[in-house]
């Protein structure tokens, strides 16, 4: 995800696809070194109720993971292969056959995202955008799996020239010919169907946002329906929000994160549309399943996750019918054992974050990186001997958290200070053994 607090991206999918109530998946990106394996990741997905997942790859590990499991599956072609897609056919048969067709229908993948936020790519792809999507649609036509497996490519709202007011929505002059027109045509053409928050009332058609994200939704309908296009139905691929951020990012915090994602899954399921579009129901893609500690970029770019590595929430919030049902809507951290606060926000300042334990790396692996960081790596482990206040409980867990977070303090919460080869992650609540407190500076 951008920079930015939120992005709000667009997919072109099938109309056909799209349910009669608002419905909420989440992104499953990996770009860490200590994310549960994929048959754990599973698991937590039937366990919250999310049976509808996006992908940034095709990884085999992951599509045989989600193999008879109900849950639909939106995978995706990365950019640096649409130079090849557009200009060899042969080429796209034989990644749809070795991506598509050898997991479909256990698998229940149900459209392929063709490159992603392909005009603002550094390397100049957006030529090979359209030629890209036929050849691979091709391709699923010569398998018989173009009624099932839709083809599209999330966009940028910055592909819009005007966003605001919403009814003067428009794309760029510069994309329109070369490739928004085409795009649309095409998805007319296939059966496709286009996938992308704040009380602003639009001056242009005198309808009332309450929020910029139904406000940004009606610029990208607007603009499509300036082309011609308006009948294309669309769905949200990613929007979320950071639960940490640097303390220039003022609006990343856990309590924004919780009242962002919250507010907009109730929104969701309460089945009504936009402004413009009252009657189409919307469908979100959160972003995204786990904080990701290898992404780089600002550190909002890697908390934007509903779930820290150990599979606890960051926040709660409702993700079903059900759990709106059962009232479970408390912005807070359900973890309690890292991040024990329950029943209130956080009232952590911006850019204050903590490092603890990944009980999932193992003993050995805890033991290995607490050796070092006592040791060689210079944190102050003189609170987890025996005898200090810090001692109990006497966990391997409890000591390396303490010892992980003196490094990563004492590293002044730098970049990559809190890893530990997988063995380590950041929260934003203080963690809390026993009666230890853990420092937050030195």
């Amino acid at each position: 995800m951008a920079s930015q607090a939120l992005t709000l991206l667009l997919l072109l999918l099938s109309v056909t696809a799209l349910s009669d109530a608002g419905s909420i998946g989440v992104n499953y990106g990996r770009v860490a070194n200590n994310l549960p394996t994929p048959d754990k990741v599973v698991e937590l997905l039937k366990s919250q109720g999310l049976n509808k997942v996006k992908l940034y790859d095709t990884d085999a590990t992951v599509l045989t993971a989600l193999a008879n499991t109900g849950i639909t599956v939106v995978v995706a072609l990365p950019n640096e292969l649409l130079a090849s897609a557009a200009s060899d056919q042969t080429f796209a048969d034989n990644w749809v056959q070795s991506n598509i067709s050898k997991y479909y229908p256990a698998t229940k993948i149900e459209a392929i995202a063709v490159g992603n936020e392909v005009f603002v790519d550094p390397k100049n792809t957006t030529k090979y955008l359209v030629p890209a999507m036929k050849n691979v649609h091709a391709s699923l036509v010569k398998f018989s799996l173009d009624s099932t497996i839709k083809i599209s490519s999330p966009i940028a709202l910055t592909a819009l020239q005007n966003s605001y007011p919403s009814s003067a929505g428009s794309f760029k002059p510069d994309l329109v010919e070369p490739v928004i027109k085409p795009m649309l045509d095409f998805l007319n053409q296939t059966g496709s169907y286009l996938m992308e928050n704040s009380g602003l009332v639009d001056t242009g058609n005198g309808l009332k946002y309450y929020s910029l994200f139904e406000a940004q939704i009606d610029a990208v309908f607007a603009a499509t329906s300036a082309l011609k296009y308006g009948d294309v139905k669309m769905v949200v691929t990613e929007t979320g929000w950071p639960s940490i951020g640097d303390e220039n990012e003022i609006g990343a915090s856990e309590a924004n994160a919780a009242s962002y994602n919250g507010n907009l899954v109730r929104r969701v399921l309460s089945g009504n549309g936009t402004p413009l579009r009252p009657q189409d129901p919307l469908n979100v893609y959160l972003f995204a399943l786990f904080n990701e500690n290898q992404k780089t970029g600002p550190t909002s770019e890697r908390n934007y996750g509903l779930f820290y590595p150990n599979e606890q929430k960051v926040y709660d919030i409702p993700l079903t019918q059900e759990q709106l049902k059962r009232g479970q809507s408390t912005p807070v951290n359900g973890n309690t054992s890292q991040v024990p606060v329950v029943g209130e926000v956080s009232k952590t300042s911006v850019g204050q974050t903590w490092c603890v334990a990944n009980v999932n790396a193992g003993d050995k692996k805890l033991k290995a990186a607490l050796d070092y960081a006592c040791g060689e790596g210079g944190a102050d482990c003189s609170p987890i001997q025996p005898g200090s206040t810090c001692y109990n409980p006497n966990t391997l867990e409890a000591h390396a958290s303490y010892a992980f977070n003196s490094y990563y303090q004492k590293k002044t919460r730098a970049v990559g200070t809190c890893e530990f080869g997988g063995a380590a992650y950041v929260v934003s609540q203080p963690p809390r053994y026993g009666n230890c407190e853990f420092p937050t500076g030195y």
